[in-house]
């Protein structure tokens, strides 16, 4: 599945903890990780960043938000 075809979140609501994501802004990816919380309230979700292993709160109206297929992240299922 290639970048283009890639369900793009537009909401944190689209989004549950365990979900793999990646965050986007002008083609270049800032944060990958996997959600950890999202707080519909604010609009905003956390996440555990894959390279630093912190914890991130995204806007993913301020980022380009992409979640990443299962099967990357769970190559049992």
């Amino acid at each position: 599945m290639n970048e283009s075809t890639m369900p793009r979140v537009i909401s944190c609501r689209e989004l549950s903890p365990g979900d793999l994501i990646e965050a986007r802004y002008n083609g270049h990816m800032y944060y990958h990780g996997k959600v950890t919380e999202t707080v519909p309230v604010l609009g905003m979700f956390w996440i555990l960043e894959s390279r630093t292993g912190t914890r991130k709160l995204l806007d993913p109206l301020a980022f380009e938000v992409i979640r990443l297929p299962a099967a990357s992240a769970d190559p049992g299922a």
